[in-house]
This record gives C-alpha cells, sequence and structure tokens, in this order.
C-alpha cells in the first residue's frame, strides 16, 4: 500500500526534516491531490523550515480558497504572527473566532500577538477563556509580569511606532504640537552653547526629528530607537553617522564610544524606573557631557503611568535619580513638550551634566 503523503509529511516534520516535508507537500498540490489539510500542512511545514515568506504566501492563497474556513483563518494568523505583521494576524484571529467562538487555536493565537504586541490586559483576556494547560498558564504569568514591570514594555512600544512610522512626523508637528526637540535646542543654547562641535546620540530617535534639530552641532550623530519602521525613515533623511534597532537601555551598554551631549525627546515616558538609563547615560558620556530630555510632569513624588500609557515623572524623582547616577543639574524648567487631544501636556526640559570626576565605563 503506497503511504499517507500527510502521515509523510507528519512524520518528516517531527524529525526535523520540514523542508522534505515542505518539497512533498507541493508536489502533491502541484499534481491536484492535496486539499485543505495538505495546504495548511504545507504552512506548518514552510515555517518549520524558516521559510515564513512562502509560508504567508501559501496561508493567504488557503484563505482565498477557504474563506468562511476558521482553521485556515489561524493558519493565516500564526503566519503573519511569525513574520512580525501583527496588526493583520490580530484580524485574522479575530476573524476566525467569528467564524468559529469556540475555536481554542484561533484565541490561544490571539493572546499570544496581544502578548507579542506589548498588550498584557488584551492577552490576559484570551488567555482567560482557556483550559488551564502549563502553555497557557506560562503566557499568563509573562502577561502578569508584563502589565506590573516599571517601564513600557518594548515590544509594545516597537509595535506602537511600527504602526505610526508612515504618518509620525506630520502627526507629530500638525496633531500633536510636537515641540520637544525645539524645546531642547533652545535648552542646549542656554545651558552648551555652540563654542565647538560634538558627537551626539539621540535615544529614541524615531523619525529624526530631534537629530535635525542638532544637527548642526554635531561632528558625530547616531541614533537608537526599537522600530525597525522608524529607523528606516531616518536614514532616508542622511544626517545621522550610525543607527541602531535597540531597546536604549540594553543599547547604551552595546555602544563602544563616548558622547558629548545625549539626547532624549519624548522617550522617557515610555520607561517608568529611569534607574537602569540614567547609568547607562553617564557611562556612554564623556567627563563633561551632557544629557538633556523631555519628560512629562507629574506632582508630588515617584512616578506613574499615565491614561495613554506614557509614563510621568515628579521634578523630585527625576532630582533624586540624577544625584544617584552622579549627574549635576545644569538646567531644569517646565515646558510644554507636545498636546493632547487640543490640551497642553505639561513636562520638564532637563540638563544634566557629567562632572569631570566622574569615570564611566571602559572604552
Amino acid at each position: 500500500m503506497q503511504a499517507d503523503p500527510l502521515e509523510q509529511a507528519e512524520t518528516l516534520i517531527a524529525q526535523g526534516r520540514a523542508g522534505e516535508a515542505a518539497a512533498l507537500l507541493q508536489a502533491l498540490l502541484d499534481a491536484n491531490r492535496g486539499g485543505l489539510l495538505a495546504r495548511l500542512t504545507l504552512v506548518r511545514a514552510l515555517g518549520a523550515a524558516g521559510d515564513g515568506n512562502s509560508a504567508l504566501a501559501v496561508a493567504r492563497e488557503t484563505t482565498q480558497l477557504h474563506p468562511d474556513i476558521a482553521v485556515a483563518a489561524v493558519a493565516l494568523g500564526e503566519a503573519l504572527l511569525n513574520a512580525g505583521h501583527l496588526p493583520t494576524a490580530i484580524g485574522e484571529f479575530q476573524r476566525a473566532l467569528r467564524l468559529d467562538a469556540n475555536d481554542q487555536e484561533a484565541r490561544y493565537g490571539l493572546g499570544l500577538v496581544w502578548l507579542e504586541a506589548g498588550e498584557p490586559e488584551k492577552a490576559l483576556e484570551s488567555f482567560a477563556e482557556l483550559a488551564d494547560t502549563p502553555p497557557v498558564a506560562e503566557k499568563i504569568a509573562q502577561a502578569e509580569a508584563m502589565r506590573t514591570a516599571p517601564r513600557s514594555n518594548a515590544r509594545y512600544v516597537r509595535h506602537l511606532f511600527d504602526q505610526f512610522s508612515s504618518d509620525y512626523d506630520s502627526r507629530m508637528i500638525g496633531q500633536l504640537n510636537y515641540r520637544a526637540p525645539a524645546i531642547l535646542r533652545e535648552l542646549a543654547a542656554l545651558v552648551i552653547g555652540a563654542d565647538r562641535k560634538r558627537a551626539i546620540l539621540d535615544l529614541g530617535c524615531g523619525t529624526g526629528l530631534c537629530g535635525a534639530a542638532f544637527k548642526s552641532m554635531a561632528s558625530r550623530l547616531d541614533g537608537i530607537d526599537l522600530s525597525p519602521a522608524m529607523i528606516a525613515k531616518a536614514r532616508l533623511h542622511g544626517i545621522y553617522d550610525e543607527l541602531a534597532v535597540a531597546d536604549i537601555e540594553s543599547g547604551l551598554n552595546a555602544l563602544n564610544r563616548r558622547y558629548d551631549l545625549i539626547l532624549a525627546a519624548d522617550t522617557i515616558v515610555y520607561l517608568g524606573d529611569l534607574a537602569t538609563l540614567f547609568s547607562g547615560v553617564a557611562a556612554r558620556l564623556a567627563p563633561g557631557g551632557s544629557f538633556l530630555f523631555t519628560a512629562e510632569a507629574k506632582a508630588g513624588d515617584g512616578f506613574e503611568l499615565g491614561p495613554k500609557r506614557r509614563w510621568r515623572h515628579s521634578q523630585a524623582y527625576l532630582r533624586d535619580q540624577a544625584a544617584h547616577a552622579g549627574f549635576d543639574i545644569s538646567g531644569f524648567v517646565d515646558c510644554v513638550p507636545r498636546s493632547e487631544a487640543g490640551a497642553p501636556v505639561a513636562g520638564f526640559a532637563v540638563a544634566l551634566m557629567k562632572p569631570d570626576s566622574i569615570a564611566g565605563s571602559a572604552e
């Protein structure tokens, strides 16, 4: 008896020979001998073989052939998730649940994509409707840890700015009256001056709005941002010497040079606890160098997460963290870095200086 090709493919995948399984299934489909199950198995085989683009193409074609089948929508959602296309992955898992409200794979997949997008509350909503299995319990624990972390999740920030990258400049300047780069440039003129060119690092550089404001002061201008899409936009300006896709906390530790000036315009609003950032900045600043940033203001002490999922910091907290990291305060002024729903957002523009006596990390 001739072996069932689907069973053969499953065996090959289990043996770590997913590429062979994909070739077998593709040949089956080319011979018009395979149906929905063969296509779904091919998507899985291609994904296991590391060919995410082909897996996504086959998954899309499968949903076109079977638009009303929930498992096809789930397969496309998984392929989209693996490819990093989070908004469309969410849409496919939600479509699968509209087709079959009891599809547990669709609900689990929706929880996974919300988790990948850094949205723990929405992830927990999905996981809460699933059976209490070890994989689900593990993801719930991850979501709970994310929800209580003292900073915005890196995946959430990356997802947010990847989505906004296409119209970020017009949205920020036109709709939100974004002035953080101009405010920091004015502060720099007051506390630093323009006596010489400086090596500058732009943390959370986005599309390059702050870099453009400081380019005339720079002998070297580098940028770090979590969002690959934002970095791609910044690269088009041609003003940066080097750009890196990285979380700013870990990205600072990976650098091997010192800077005279480090900027963070509208960046620390995605961090609550600033201890790691401030110590990283101190290590990367040359003696006598400056750290300029904007923050959203909180009354009293400490820091808090605002309703727009942006962190607010009190003046007392910022001064305490600056002192703990060994900085001198050379400027601390009230400002309005942006608007929200037409109302001004209260904030601070801060200039910190690293004294000559503080030793940074080795080159």
